[in-house]
């Protein structure tokens, strides 16, 4: 978890309140689908948090880790992680598989902000 000026940039969530955090939300969400023996997971790290800064608070940034959330997961269909889906208005409207440069993701959160 990532603090800003007292702003958490990136938050850890589950089940408990995904439908909360991310369905409900009236902004973009960028959710990281991880684990914390995937090296790429561990590399796409920094990537996300970078990108969370310079978003600030037009979006909305959580990880999820599939181990302690194999509901979402499969609801998702995550079968290969890293796996970073943007919702906005509760719908899955990007999903970028595996590790990939930063600037795929600034397209594609780009687009819903």
């Amino acid at each position: 978890m990532i603090v800003l000026e007292g702003y958490y940039m990136i938050r850890e969530i589950g089940g408990s309140n995904f439908i909360q955090e991310v369905i409900n939300s009236e902004t973009a969400v960028l959710v990281d689908f991880w684990a914390p023996w995937c090296g790429p997971c561990r590399m796409l790290g920094p990537v996300i948090e970078e990108l969370s800064e310079e978003v600030g608070t037009k979006a909305r940034f959580f990880k999820i880790n599939v181990d302690e959330n194999p509901e979402i997961a499969q609801k998702y269909r995550i079968s290969s992680i890293p796996n970073v889906m943007v919702f906005k208005d509760g719908e899955v409207v990007e999903n970028l598989v595996g590790f990939r440069p930063k600037q795929e993701f600034v397209r594609a959160l780009g687009k819903h902000i």
